[in-house]
């Protein structure tokens, strides 16, 4: 197999520390509009499989040609999802595997934002699975952690632990601390801004998708491994789109424990206009003001080493086990930061995202993994995704509530 990683951020440069000690891949090309970064991370690796190239990602055409530059059998999309149409019409039109970790971006309802669905997660990518189809053709989307290893959780607990469901609740939670920082993302603020600020989706059998007010529903879920409880909210994320495609059950919810302070930033941010993607015109120079605050912030990936804890992404189930008795399993990961920095010296939260994508990149070359289509994790047998975790030494809990 042969990679094209677009993206050599934190998660993309996670990815190639991950994958350097696999052997399913024969290369693995790194891209990224700033060349310096694949360059220097190719130079750490010390690999030959690895090389580095300069990408435009808004341009398919570019993408297109650097595909069949590096000869790639798969591309993975490792930018903001700002950036997913051409990089996904690209490998389309070059008849590659394509693999991201946050689908095509949402439009809120015109009128009506609180309640009604505009345009979702992924429909753009969804609307074409047949073409894919038809092309023979594989789009495996959402396969970070999450969306990937909880849909995977999802997709587990369907098959082996219970007979009905009432509801599959991703709750995603962490203890990190960020020393010497007020304010430190420890993900992509750009994504952060998108999926918080942006109106969050529900499923339910009787409704379908509909939303609700960002930062709605809070509970306090009480998190495995030393991380107690933690207060969450109601947040966009890709879960909600592709588990009920796949999965039977009564409800489909994602709630994520932001914290007040991180609320209060983000409101602040929105009330300012600072979150948005449209450029504005100031002294000569079109900006959007979300790259601003993007910019001003430190780098998510350099963060490693001022942080210390641990974060936790994990799939709730509820509803009827196989003996038909209630049942409340929480299947879940978790991710150390002082393991993933002296293991692999990438933070916490963006080696947790990339391990999954090696994972399912080496699961499509042994065959283990294939389909054609746009595809969802929860399309795929949970079992040999599970084994990879384990014997990549990160295994997955199991928490029976």
């Amino acid at each position: 197999m042969r990679i094209l990683v677009v993206g050599t951020g934190g998660v993309g440069s996670a990815f190639a520390q991950i994958a350097k000690r696999r052997t399913f891949f024969e290369h693995c090309a790194l891209a990224d509009y700033d060349s310096a970064r694949p360059a220097q991370v190719v130079s750490e690796l010390d690999d030959r499989r690895f090389s580095a190239h300069a990408i435009d990602a808004s341009s398919k055409d570019a993408v297109v040609a650097l595909i069949r530059e590096t000869r790639a059998d798969a591309v993975l999309n490792s930018v903001d999802p700002l950036f997913n149409v051409p990089v996904f019409d690209a490998c389309f039109e070059a008849g590659v595997t394509y693999l991201d970790m946050a689908m095509t971006l949402s439009e809120p309802h015109a009128t009506n934002p609180f309640e009604e669905v505009g345009i979702k997660l992924g429909d753009y990518q969804f609307e074409r699975a047949q073409a894919w189809e038809e092309k023979g053709l594989l789009a495996l989307v959402g396969i970070g952690i999450e969306p990937g290893a909880a849909d995977v959780f999802a997709r587990y607990a369907a098959d082996e632990l219970f007979s009905e469901i009432d509801e599959i609740g991703i709750r995603d939670g962490a203890n990190l601390v960020v020393e010497g920082y007020d304010f430190a993302p420890t993900f992509s603020i750009w994504t952060t801004i998108e999926e918080c600020l942006n109106p969050p989706v529900i499923w339910e059998a009787e409704r379908g998708w509909f939303t609700t007010a960002p930062f709605s529903e809070p509970e306090v879920f009480d998190f495995p491994e030393g991380i107690g409880p933690v207060e969450c909210v109601n947040v966009e994320h890709e879960e909600v789109l592709l588990v009920p495609r796949w999965i039977e059950c009564k409800r489909v919810t994602f709630k994520y424990g932001l914290g007040d302070e991180f609320i209060e930033v983000l409101k602040t941010l929105n009330k300012l206009g600072l979150d948005s993607k449209e450029s504005i015109r100031v002294k000569g120079v079109d900006i959007a003001p979300r790259a601003v605050v993007a910019a001003a912030l430190p780098d998510p990936a350099t963060l490693g080493d001022r942080m210390t804890g641990k974060t936790c992404a994990g799939t709730l189930v509820t509803g009827l086990g196989k003996d038909g008795a209630p049942r409340k399993t929480y299947l879940y990961h978790v991710a150390d930061n002082e393991t993933t920095m002296r293991e692999y010296g990438s933070q916490a939260v963006v080696w947790q995202t990339a391990i999954n994508p090696v994972i399912a990149l080496e699961l499509l070359a042994s065959g283990a993994w294939k389909g054609v289509g746009v595809l969802g994790p929860e399309a795929f047998p949970p079992q040999p995704f599970l084994d990879k975790l384990a014997e990549y030494g990160a295994p997955h809990g199991v928490l029976e509530l």
